[in-house]
């Protein structure tokens, strides 16, 4: 096996996937016969809730299915997701510690946190992209704003009065709403929470806030209870999880920003190591079980190989520098 999987690999089959995991494991090298012999952990650097919690289980239950023992999660937050991700970074390389990573957390921090173990896809080893998943603009069902519209209208009539709780200075939902800021020329207040997407939500419950920026899987419950409305989605096109919320691209502003989902591993894995688990990773996400999941809580399956990941960690960042160029100056 080659360290780095072809392209084209992504297009291939589970049934193809699960020949290629059993030929790496059936290779001629001692640690690949018997990586892995003990749990792999699975860090996710955001407490329990939200919108992480979710996907990085289905992960780690069809990852389990495939490779001998179990994946366990192991929560571990702080620092806009950079004390989980600078973990895994450090942890020995050997295949038993892998991370979800944002690309907030991945692509956005190492331009503004000079003290990460972390600066670029060099210094960590791709493993798999999971999903996307686009940000939602939501309001209380007591809210005086119906639509999208009405709110764009009353926050421009006041600048700098409706407060927007979001997971986490900088995160994937901060990052977004910066961004309808800027293409909207709004004032909106960001309000971060270190508790992510769940404590974030409980500030709009609990009215110390106008509106919340998170996403599907932490909120659709709410919805669906009536005590919350999502009045935007920030993606082209309509959201199958909430229709009735409007497209902000569609209603004019550049500002479509997703969270997407990551598994990262230490740099400088085995070889052996590396295929086996890329390879196992790969069959997980195109599994049918990972996909309906994705799709019933409305993440966007998008399972992609370790050199498509890291295309896209590029683009984002050229994208977070950008967005970051109009934070500084609205700074000054």
């Amino acid at each position: 096996m080659t360290r780095y999987f072809s392209a084209t690999l992504h297009g291939l089959g589970v049934a193809a996937l699960v020949v290629l995991v059993t030929a790496t494991t059936a290779a001629p090298v001692a640690q690949a016969q018997t990586y892995p012999t003990r749990d792999i952990t699975l860090v996710v650097p955001y407490k329990p809730g939200g919108s992480t919690d979710p996907i990085a289980r289905s992960y780690a239950a069809q990852l389990s299915k495939i490779l001998p023992g179990q994946v366990n999660i192991e929560n571990k937050p702080g620092g806009s997701a950079t004390v989980g991700i600078g973990s895994v970074v450090r942890a020995k390389p050997d295949g038993y510690t892998i991370g979800l990573g944002t690309y907030s957390a991945l692509a956005y921090q190492p331009l503004v946190n000079t003290g990460l173990p972390y600066k670029t896809p060099d210094d960590y080893t791709s493993i798999v992209k999971l999903v996307e998943l686009p940000a939602v603009l939501t309001v209380r069902s007591d809210a005086p704003w119906k639509t999208f519209q009405e709110f764009i209208e009353d926050a421009r009539k006041n600048p700098g009065k409706i407060r927007v709780s979001v997971s986490g200075i900088r995160e994937s939902s901060d990052l977004a709403l910066q961004q309808l800021n800027k293409a909207a020329d709004l004032k909106l207040v960001s309000v971060p929470f270190t508790g992510g997407g769940g404590e974030a939500l409980v500030a709009l419950l609990g009215k110390r806030v106008e509106a919340t920026i998170g996403f599907g899987p932490g909120s659709v419950g709410h919805v669906q209870a009536g005590t919350v409305r999502a009045l935007a989605v920030f993606m082209k096109g309509t959201y199958p999880l909430f229709p009735e919320a409007a497209s902000v691209v569609d209603a004019g502003y550049d500002a479509n920003l997703q969270a997407v989902y990551n598994i990262v591993a230490p740099k400088g894995l085995p070889r052996d190591v590396h295929d086996k688990l890329v390879a196992a990773s790969l069959v997980a996400v195109n599994s049918p079980e990972f996909i309906a999941f994705a799709k019933d809580k409305g993440y966007v399956a998008d399972g992609k190989n370790p050199e498509q990941m890291r295309a896209e960690l590029i683009v984002y960042s050229q994208k977070f520098k950008d967005l970051l160029q109009f934070l500084n100056q609205k700074q000054k």
